[in-house]
């Protein structure tokens, strides 16, 4: 490995002993007051109440953000969530830390055993860019429902969000309770290299290698939640349109930047050429306009821009069927970073939006037979994030619900498993590891200690030396 000139290394090391001092100033804070009760709920109606008032401002930095933003997604996509998560931690919280009386095996009785939730410490939390206020504020409301102590490292591609959340937790809470890091990659890279109770992070699953793998250097236990391709079974006996108008709402919220967007659809052969007219019919309803329309959100940058547009050419160029769907025929492209929705068809294994993420407004459509075939197609990649599958046959549906895995599923829509406050959210295997949300989120953020109370009268008096006759009826009497 090549050494690092001292020009550089000079700021990395002042960088990394920075972020370990303020680390080093909430875990002595967390040691001297673990936040109770009281304090907890405390936090969570301030952060309520700044969100409240802060809303419009967090609407305006993310549309700059992006360059154009809708703002109704933000309020029902951002802020909607984020209310009504810190309204169901603060109805639940207090049952939710009450020790847990479980179970004592018989021949330890009449002693007690009990789980007690304590926070872990100091969390660590890395937020992605699509939605910057959600992922950053959602992990935290759990870790301090938890009864943590957090530092924050939004994410650098939405510098204006980043630089208003920093802002706005500080007049919320003290450097020691809560503190917002921002910066680059080499920030990023420091952060996760310190000490953390907990980390959390948001993004891609390239990126959540390297973080679990700084984060075995401390053996610091991680919540990754990723991403991958998110597929969409539509089933012939469903009504088609219902399915796809469903499917495009989904899929166009902020313009596909959505980790759990539906990211190819699986249609019965029959089905194909109907749904790409549906589409053409289905899109102008809900976008009359793309440019000149403030409700059609943007790309977040060029470069996002150019990888969706290489992505639909190497379909293209392989021999697959493109439909843009622009309905008012305005100039789209890399300077206004307005991509139209495209429809694409006649896909194969070997195309790179078969194998990437498209995380965009380009939805690819796939043929199947049967239903037994679709599912096969699913089981042979990667485990989603998320499965959606459309059709009112209950036996049909436990089917596919028992022949796959997925983090989550929707059934006869896209995305709302998300927004249940009861289920949990989260990956698995290359689309993550652990979940958060609701019930959920605390315990992760919290250590289940097992506590056992021995009673005055402890039987096990009986299997202690001197072995003797006592001992060996207790034997007789536990190992039969």
């Amino acid at each position: 490995m090549a050494t690092v000139p001292e020009t550089e290394r000079a700021p990395q090391e002042a960088l990394a002993a920075q972020l370990k001092r303020t680390l080093e100033i909430q875990r002595r804070a967390f040691r001297s007051e673990p936040p109770d009760y009281r304090r907890r709920v405390e936090a969570l109606r301030a952060l309520r109440a700044g969100l409240l008032a802060r809303k419009d401002d967090f609407v305006q930095a993310i549309s700059e953000d992006f360059g154009g933003r809708a703002r109704e997604e933000t309020l029902l996509l951002e802020c909607f969530p984020l209310l009504d998560q810190i309204k169901h931690a603060l109805k639940h919280l207090k049952r939710w830390m009450r020790p847990q009386r479980v179970g004592t095996g018989f021949a330890f009785l009449p002693g007690r055993s009990y789980i007690v939730y304590q926070p872990l410490g100091i969390v660590g939390i890395l937020s992605a860019w699509n939605y910057p206020l959600l992922l950053a504020l959602s992990p935290l409301v759990d870790a301090i429902a938890a009864g943590n102590h957090v530092m924050l490292k939004p994410s650098e591609l939405a510098p204006r969000t980043a630089e208003l959340l920093k802002a706005f937790l500080s007049e919320l809470f003290p450097e020691e309770y809560v503190a917002v890091v921002i910066g680059g990659v080499e920030v990023a890279q420091a952060f996760v290299s310190l000490p953390f109770d907990h980390i959390l992070f948001t993004g891609s699953t390239r990126v959540g290698r390297l973080v679990m793998k700084a984060a075995a250097e401390n053996l610091t236990p991680v919540t990754l939640e990723l991403g991958g391709k998110c597929p969409t079974i539509v089933h012939p006996d469903f009504d088609l349109q219902t399915a796809a108008r469903r499917i495009w709402v989904g899929k166009l919220y902020n313009a596909g930047q959505t980790c759990i967007a539906p990211d190819y659809v699986l249609l019965h052969r029959s089905e194909l050429e109907a749904f790409v007219e549906l589409s053409r019919r289905i899109v102008p309803q809900l976008y009359p306009r793309l440019v000149a329309n403030p409700q059609y959100t943007r790309i977040v940058s060029r470069a996002h821009y150019e990888r969706l547009r290489q992505l639909v050419e190497d379909a293209r160029e392989k021999g697959a069927h493109v439909v843009e769907i622009n309905p008012a025929g305005e100039p789209c492209g890399p300077d206004n970073k307005v991509f139209p929705p495209t429809v694409v068809w006649d896909v194969r294994d070997g195309m790179l939006l078969m194998q990437e993420e498209i995380f965009g407004p380009v939805l690819p459509l796939v043929p199947y037979e049967t239903l037994e075939e679709a599912v096969e197609f699913v089981n042979a990649r990667p485990r989603p994030l998320a499965l959606y599958y459309f059709d009112t046959h209950p036996k049909r549906v436990d089917y596919v619900l028992k022949n796959t895995l997925s983090g989550g599923v929707t059934v006869n829509d896209v995305l709302f498993h998300i927004a249940q406050q009861n289920l949990p959210f989260g990956g698995v295997g290359p689309s993550g590891m652990g979940e958060y949300h609701g019930v959920h989120g605390f315990r992760r953020f919290s250590k289940a200690r097992a506590v056992f109370r021995q009673s005055r009268l402890a039987p096990t008096r009986l299997i202690a030396p001197p072995y003797g006759k006592l001992t060996e009826w207790a034997v007789r009497f536990l190992v039969r």
